[in-house]
């Protein structure tokens, strides 16, 4: 699958949170619930295995699973009836037994979102590295702090970096918290198991097993109508925007020609203008940025809809939180493979910094009272510098 046309970048996030993923990801439940109820001896062990034979080589026809859908609702109950023809015998009647429509979708999701949190941390490890390098090598680097957009204090760009860092690893520590918890959905038609409970003495332990099958938690009852699940990982999508999002503003800025104190990278192509042959737009900042201004309105839209989940199972607002999460993943996706390529190659001036530091010495020690050198006045910066760059280090290579 390539780009959304109107999302440049987005190939960066292809086969992550698409529909083929979405099919493939409903499948995979399907065939681990049965899986699930073998382990708990509810139905043969043939069976199952019968259904993840037929799975592994039969392709959902989304194009028509997406017309199907419109009937039930949800593209669940098409694909049901095609996994039940394509299995036959007795072994198509036992699939998606017990299980509600909610179930399937609710964890085929959470398989996504586990996919686009992972690509999401490692995006973010890898622009940590590049960060720590850059607050490590520029921590005596010189250049004008800027408070409300005037001048302010003398700071230092490795300070600067520190900081852009320090957001970075808070989003890191909440996509890995996200990570950990990712929760499985079973409850049946009413969030009671009472079909399971048919199949088996024990139907909690099904609920425990499909969990175990697909390496999610087992949160201890269904959440079809407590979206929590869903919006913490909208929370930690949100706050890695709101990290990245800050980088690419200072970068953006920055790099404007009147400051030029930063540059991003060079790359063959890019940051061309359709008129002006001599700009070099900072397009990864632009890109970054753009998606920071996207992510809050869509993890808001999760709240809202939590906030609208009423009865045992939503009328229409669990349907309006899909676009909104399947969009905040595959943005933040894209926004946090483009920051890593952003930071690892960001060019540094630092004589332009170090010039207009000297050439507004007198408006940065101004606050001090007493003229002097701006490098001076520093304070605890490379204290500062120094606590970041140990939080980073204490998370180890394997780790970033």
């Amino acid at each position: 699958m390539g780009g959304d046309l109107l999302a440049p970048g987005s190939h960066r996030a292809a086969g992550v949170v698409d529909d083929d993923a979405l099919g493939a990801a409903l499948v995979r439940v399907e065939v681990a619930w049965l899986h699930a109820l073998a382990d708990v001896g509810a139905v043969e062990a043939a069976h199952a295995e019968r259904l993840a034979e037929v799975a592994a080589r039969h392709r959902p026809d989304l194009a028509a699973l997406a017309v199907e859908g419109e009937a039930a609702g949800n593209v669940v109950v098409p694909l049901v009836r095609g996994l039940r023809d394509a299995v036959g015998g007795e072994a198509a009647g036992l699939v998606h037994r017990g299980l509600t429509s909610q179930d399937v979708l609710d964890t085929a999701l959470v398989l996504l979102a586990r996919d686009a949190l992972t690509r999401v941390r490692d995006e973010l490890a890898a622009a940590a590295v590049s960060l720590a390098d850059l607050a490590q090598v520029h921590r005596g680097s010189l250049m004008v702090g800027r408070t409300l957009g005037q001048h302010a204090v003398p700071v230092t760009f490795g300070l600067t970096a520190a900081q852009w860092l320090a957001g970075v690893l808070d989003a890191i520590e909440q996509v890995e918290v996200v990570l950990a918890g990712l929760p499985v959905q079973c409850g049946g038609a009413a969030g009671t198991l009472a079909l399971v409970g048919e199949l088996t003495d024990d139907p909690v332990a099904a609920a425990r097993a499909l969990a175990v099958r697909l390496s999610l938690t087992w949160p201890g009852l269904p959440w079809h109508t407590r979206r929590a699940p869903m919006t913490r990982v909208g929370d930690a999508l949100v706050t890695t925007c709101d990290a990245l999002g800050v980088v690419a503003a200072d970068v953006a800025l920055l790099s404007r020609p009147e400051i030029a104190e930063v540059r991003e990278g060079a790359v063959a192509g890019r940051g061309g203008s359709s008129t002006m042959p001599h700009k070099r737009n900072p397009v990864l900042s632009v890109l970054v940025r753009g998606a920071s201004l996207q992510a809050p309105l869509l993890g808001a839209q999760l709240h809202t809809c939590a906030a609208q989940a009423v009865d045992q199972r939503p009328d229409g607002a669990w349907h309006a939180e899909w676009p909104a999460l399947r969009h905040l993943m595959g943005l933040t996706v894209t926004a946090a493979a483009q920051a890593a390529e952003l930071v690892a190659g960001l060019e540094v001036d630092v004589a332009a910094m170090g010039r207009r530091a000297e050439d507004a010495a007198a408006d940065l020690l101004a606050e001090r009272g007493r003229p002097g050198e701006p490098g001076d006045y520093l304070g605890a910066a490379a204290a500062l510098v120094d606590g970041v760059l140990a939080r980073h280090a204490v998370r180890g290579p394997d780790r970033a």
